[in-house]
């Protein structure tokens, strides 16, 4: 991973800090079902609605994508599988369609996360009902995941 330009090393940090805000970051990242299960099957998306907290849902992996938006996703990017690698280009996908991708590569973390914030839940000001981290946490671990920060 050495040699990487400053953008490519904020988007890595900005991924890993969805991942971090969605509950799922750590060895099983992209093992995760909604409501902390696991899965092991990658040939496709598990597709299991799974009910916790009030909520049934179909996300999964690290991203917690539900299954509709993957059947999207997957489509237009031609994606064969639910890997890691294809659940990342999926993320950056997602990412890019809140026209986000350009201000997450260019450190303005606060601006893509306002973009981002109805893709993922758990990002500040969502307005989902579920839990929503805080800005100043999810700014800490952008941090120590090697992301840097420009004004917006």
């Amino acid at each position: 991973m050495a040699n990487l330009t400053i953008a490519q090393k904020n988007l890595r940090a900005f991924l890993l800090m969805i991942q971090y805000s969605e509950g799922t970051a750590g060895a099983n990242a992209y093992r995760t079902l909604f409501g902390s299960g696991l899965f092991s099957d990658f040939s496709k998306h598990p597709n299991r609605r799974i009910t916790k907290y009030g909520i049934t849902s179909t996300a999964a992996g690290a991203y917690q994508i539900l299954y509709r938006t993957w059947l999207e996703i997957a489509q237009k990017l031609k994606l064969l599988d639910f890997s890691p690698a294809n659940q990342d280009r999926a993320a950056i996908e997602l990412i890019k369609r809140r026209k986000a991708l350009e201000d997450v590569m260019a450190g303005r973390f606060s601006l893509a996360i306002e973009k981002c914030k109805k893709e993922w839940a758990s990002l500040p000001g969502a307005g989902y009902g579920q839990h929503e981290n805080s800005i100043k946490n999810l700014l800490a671990v952008y941090q120590m995941a090697g992301g840097s920060v420009m004004a917006a």
